[in-house]
């Protein structure tokens, strides 16, 4: 009989032998199962039968998001055929649940069939091609599965994704994600992200190196030739309670203060209200790209302000990119992550006074100034 359980210390030798009999490459070490095993973020199943581990299943969790990872799926080729890793997909599945996730995502080699069969039989749907994302270069196929029934596809844009390289550079990033969509021949670079950096940052803010208010990120949209329109529900300088000096608050007015001039110079002030998810939605319907101030502390439990753009939504999730990558979160974990409505609107604001910024950003400017929301 095969029974499928939380993995344990325990287990730790019958991990690493089953990653060596099940991979020719990319295997799990034993540190790396060590700090898995140990991790709030992470869960190891195994499938046992007899008393012998025959299978594992890796999931990943992300605070603040409604998508789970199955990083890997591994069973014993002495033991396989018997249905094992059907059944530890579907413990898989069942875990994300428990954990309020609603949709699993993985990845999977192009040639591996086998695999490629179970997951499309379980309901996944390919979602995208990773090039060159195995150490041999193999490329990966990219799986999801809405654990929702009777789920509509959501309606995206189909917006490049940017990870910044950069601690301060989430603002910046998202501007190069925007750009590339309405830009296909545009190379992003690091080179282009602290370009932008330096076009929208508000020189200082808390204790380090200066982020980018809503201003800022829209003047340097200008300047690369996109037109970008700033929604606020807060008139004060941005992000200015973050800093004690009066030599810093005095630069952050005089920064702020030239972003408003050339936004009013450019026919674009700034529209100073309380907007919502539906405006989001609006925004997203009709063709313009929005970038989001969210709290950090909501995302990482840091008490940081963070820019993401929000790519699509369907009737349970809000769609963004967010371009920070924690470090053992793989590369593409940030593409059109889905958050809950509840969760978005606790996520979309900032601050004690729950400051709301956003920057619509498009190719048309009539369509921009046109837009009512």
């Amino acid at each position: 009989m095969i029974s499928i359980r939380p993995a344990t210390l325990a287990d730790l030798d019958a991990l690493v032998h089953l990653e060596a009999v099940s991979f020719d490459g990319d295997q799990l070490s034993r540190q790396s199962y060590r700090r898995l095993l140990r991790s709030e973020s992470a869960q190891v199943l195994v499938a046992e039968q007899e008393g012998r581990v025959c299978g594992s299943a890796v999931l990943l969790f992300r605070q603040g998001l409604a998508a789970a990872r199955l990083y890997s799926l591994a069973v014993d080729p002495a033991c396989r055929r018997q249905g094992i890793g059907r059944l530890l997909v579907q413990a898989a599945e069942k875990a994300a649940l428990e954990r309020n996730r609603l949709v699993l995502r993985l990845e999977v080699r192009i040639d591996n069939t086998e695999a490629i069969r179970l997951y499309e039989a379980l309901g996944f749907r390919p979602t995208g091609l990773l090039p060159a994302y195995y150490a041999d270069g193999a490329p990966a196929r990219r799986y999801e599965r809405v654990l929702v029934p009777n789920q509509r596809p959501p309606n995206y844009l189909p917006i490049p994704y940017y990870s910044q390289t950069l601690d301060f550079t989430c603002g910046p990033a998202c501007l190069m994600m925007a750009l590339k969509y309405f830009r296909p021949e545009l190379s992003l670079n690091r080179g282009l992200e602290l370009e932008l950096w330096r076009q929208a940052t508000t020189i200082f803010m808390t204790s380090g190196i200066g982020g980018c208010s809503a201003e800022g990120l829209a003047v340097a949209a200008l300047h690369h030739g996109l037109h970008a329109l700033v929604l606020t529900n807060d008139v004060r300088i941005p992000f200015i309670d973050t800093v004690r000096s009066p030599l810093k608050k005095e630069v952050l007015r005089l920064v702020h203060e030239s972003f408003l001039a050339r936004l009013h110079a450019a026919g674009y002030p700034p529209r100073y209200t309380l907007f919502d998810r539906k405006d989001i939605l609006m925004a997203i319907d009709e063709g313009l790209v929005p970038i989001l101030l969210v709290s950090g502390y909501r995302l990482y439990g840091e008490k940081v302000p963070h820019w993401v753009v929000v790519t699509g939504y369907d009737e349970h999730f809000i769609y963004i990119h967010d371009p920070y990558i924690p470090e053992e979160m793989p590369f593409f974990d940030g593409q059109h992550v889905p958050i809950h409505e509840q969760d978005f609107l606790r996520l979309n604001r900032y601050g004690r006074a729950g400051s709301r910024m956003m920057v619509l950003l498009s190719d048309q400017g009539d369509r921009l100034r046109a837009w009512h929301g």
